[in-house]
């Protein structure tokens, strides 16, 4: 279908043309399978120098002595950074002054907060150089007792979780009442580990000043936020620093915030007076660019003779930092899925000596969704009912934390069609009673998927050259997920054009502000800026000729026009119009611009629950003599509004599944608890999935059209993949053994301790 907008009377009603939804490849493919793709640390400025840290080697404590001398002596050595040289911010790096203000470690003192924080920042002509130095530092301490882990500290009620979200939330009857005089209830507890990133690229920056002004390569999903810090911590205007980061090497929320280490970059840089390249070694990023929190999770479920919910008590224990405020909102979770009289969700929050704990893919809907959904699927046994049966029993409505009606929701069909690919109708109730051919026991689980669908505020500057070409402009990120090649489509039918007529820049923090790459909601969010910046220009356009007495679209203003194929017609008399170059042309105009810009509808937030939804069905095989779990196949159906490309919502919904297979199999940092220091910070023993661990998977979306999240009706998919595909795993597990383990990752000797082995074996 063609776009066709009434230009004179509403220019937001654009009607969606032939680029959206179409499954096209990367616009940016081709540049990074040849290499091509530059990123931050490719750059190479002249007379470059390279900066190492060097980093605690001690969870707390002080740093008592450091060898600068004989860093400094070391052939190729520039110069050292200390606290005792560090050039003078404007701003406090402990300061915070709102809930996106996270504190720095940027050598203010000799204190040791956690493990692998900078405690100086070896300058150097080569980085073997910078390296050397490093070890010649020699640092010395005052060690104190590390605490880390959830029991390590006295736990206290944090005033918010999350951004700002109340740690403590009650809706409806009450749960005490409804638990004690419930048929069926269940009390169980969960535990995740500490998780960490691993992005393939490290966060890394190169810093060139120039008087005051400062130029940035650094990967960045959030690029004004950053100057906008940056800006605070030295004293300048923010339109005085430049960034640029086309391409990031993945983020998953840890390059949403400008953090510490990129900040002892641009100090070096100025100390030095030349530009500076800083990477942070693999083992560099287990400690000041964030990881997720562990938690532990106390879930109590009442329900009904029939198996209806009477009440979720969902209480959540989560660590921060010593000297930071991030809340980790696991039991928030609880608040969107399953319809109960009574529900209440807290938390409650111990201070460790780790680096803050910070956004990670899908914060608190990840981590609350594999407590919740294995809760969920104890319940159903209890109550003698199929999971998928008590889950659409439990069906909600309306949002169970707030009594919101949905925008939009299609889980019922995402059911529907994930049990029919699955084949869940063959599913036997009782665990442990299926078998393969070899023998191996088989189980099959299923977990729920929900995410918010969020926006936040973003800009856009639409173009059409006298060629009757478009130009749209617009700071965005891409992480990996596709974003080029999602934006240059909802571009080119904004301004009617074929893509290939379209130019879109992206990458540059010059550029009109897109906001951040976070919560799933930059194509939401970015995606109507440059939406509404399209329909502006082309409104623009047609003013100017049905204004003009030599154009055939003259006096069509009450009419209106119709945009398509870079022309516009009168929508009363299609044979009446004209091309864009032509009416630029006479006009005697090289180009025409406007600007757009998104951001949520608050009347649509104060009256709407906005979310994705999702089902996931998982099968796992596991050996009975050996208690190795191997995930055999997984299907996951996915409702998520409109689809900008189905190619690149498949490939995100997949590693959204796969990170959930992760979190239930495999991954997990391991603490000493002696030194505080991570054990395996690496990504040899650090484990995530690799090619054989990842089954024959399936992600499909069904067609959901919402008119209240955005005039574009998207709903984020980066995030939601995760949140039922963890739960679903654990489920199948316990389905295949009749083991339960609350514990995550699981592991093979959960199922094999001497109380379980007997029915393992």
């Amino acid at each position: 279908m063609s776009p066709e907008i009434n230009l004179t009377r509403d220019p937001a009603h654009l009607r969606h043309g032939s680029n959206i939804g179409q499954p096209l490849t990367r616009r940016e493919g081709m540049l990074k399978v040849t290499g091509a793709a530059g990123y931050a640390a490719d750059n190479h400025p002249p007379g470059m120098l390279y900066a190492v840290l060097a980093t605690a080697s001690i969870a707390r404590g002080r740093v008592t002595s450091l060898d600068v001398e004989a860093a400094r002596r070391h052939p190729g050595v520039v110069e050292v950074m200390t606290q005792m040289n560090r050039p003078p911010l404007a701003e406090d790096p402990d300061a915070k002054t709102n809930p996106f203000m996270f504190r720095m470690d940027l050598l203010q003192n000799d204190r040791v907060r956690y493990a692998n924080q900078a405690i100086a920042v070896v300058i150097a002509e080569t980085l073997e150089a910078a390296t050397e130095g490093a070890v010649l530092l020699s640092p010395r301490y005052e060690a104190e007792p590390a605490r880390v882990g959830l029991d390590s500290n006295e736990s206290y009620a944090p005033p918010a979780v999350g951004v700002g979200n109340p740690a403590s939330v009650q809706h409806g009857g009450d749960v005490e009442s409804a638990l004690a005089g419930a048929p069926h209830r269940i009390d169980a507890t969960y535990e995740t580990p500490m998780q960490y990133h691993n992005a393939m690229e490290p966060h890394a920056i190169v810093a060139s000043w120039d008087g005051d002004r400062l130029s940035i390569d650094t990967p960045s999903q959030g690029m004004a936020m950053a100057q906008g810090r940056i800006a605070g911590l030295f004293g300048i205007s923010p339109d005085k620093i430049h960034i640029r980061s086309p391409f990031l090497g993945g983020g998953f929320g840890s390059k949403g915030l400008v953090k510490g280490p990129q900040v002892l970059g641009i100090l070096a840089a100025k100390l030095v007076g030349r530009p500076v390249k800083l990477v942070l070694r693999r083992e560099q990023m287990y400690g000041p660019v964030g990881h997720r929190s562990p938690s532990r999770q106390r879930l109590r479920i009442a329900a009904a003779a029939d198996g209806r919910i009477a009440a979720i008590d969902h209480h959540a224990r989560i660590a921060t930092s010593s000297f930071d405020d991030f809340y980790e909102p696991a039991a928030d979770a609880s608040h969107t899925l399953y319809a109960s009289p009574a529900l209440a969700t807290s938390h409650e929050a111990v201070r460790t000596d780790v680096g803050t704990p910070l956004f990670m893919r899908a914060p608190g809907e990840a981590t609350g969704s594999i407590a919740l959904e294995s809760a969920i699927d104890e319940m159903a046994f209890a109550c003698g009912l199929d999971p998928l049966a008590f889950r659409l029993k439990n069906y909600a409505e309306v949002e169970p934390a707030t009594g919101k009606p949905f925008s939009s929701k299609a889980l019922r069909e995402c059911y529907a069609q994930g049990a029919e690919r699955f084949g869940w109708s063959k599913r036997s109730l009782q665990p442990r009673t299926m078998r393969d051919d070899d023998g191996f026991l088989v189980g099959w689980g299923m977990g729920t998927a929900t995410f918010p669908a969020l926006m936040f505020a973003a800009q856009a500057r639409a173009v059409i050259r006298h060629d009757g070409s478009g130009v749209m402009e617009s700071g965005t990120h891409d992480m990996g997920q596709g974003a080029w090649t999602a934006f240059a489509q909802i571009a080119a039918d904004s301004l009617a054009l074929d893509l290939d007529r379209v130019a879109f820049k992206a990458g540059s923090s010059d550029l009109p502000d897109a906001g951040i790459a976070g919560g799933s909601a930059h194509t939401a969010t970015a995606g109507t800026a440059i939406h509404n910046a399209g329909a502006a220009v082309i409104g623009k356009l047609a003013e100017l000729a049905t204004s003009d007495q030599r154009s055939p679209l003259f006096g069509a203003g009450n009419t209106g026009v119709v945009a398509r194929n870079g022309r516009l017609f009168r929508r009363d008399d299609e044979s009446r119009g004209e091309s864009y170059a032509d009416i630029l042309t006479r006009a005697g105009l090289a180009e025409i611009d406007a600007q757009g810009s998104g951001t949520m509808d608050p009347a649509a937030q104060s009256n709407y629950a906005m979310h994705a939804h999702g089902a996931v069905f998982a099968e796992v095989k596991v050996d009975p003599d050996l208690g190795q779990v191997r995930v055999s196949r997984m299907v996951g159906v996915f409702a998520a509004g409109r689809v900008i490309n189905p190619r690149m919502v498949r490939s995100q919904l997949l590693g959204g599944m796969i990170w959930g297979v992760s979190f239930t199999l495999h991954e997990q940092a391991i603490i000493d608890h002696r030194s505080g220091r991570i054990m395996n910070a690496n990504l040899s023993e650090y484990h995530v999935p690799v090619n054989a661990d990842v089954p024959r998977m399936e992600a499909f979306t069904v067609d959901e059209l919402d008119p209240h999240v955005n005039p574009l009706g998207i709903k984020g998919v980066g995030e939601i993949g995760i949140t039922g595909s963890a739960g679903a795993v654990a489920n199948a597990v316990w389905h295949a053994t009749g083991v339960r383990v609350r514990r995550f990752p699981i592991r093979i000797d959960d199922l094999l301790t001497s109380e379980v082995a007997g029915r393992v074996g």
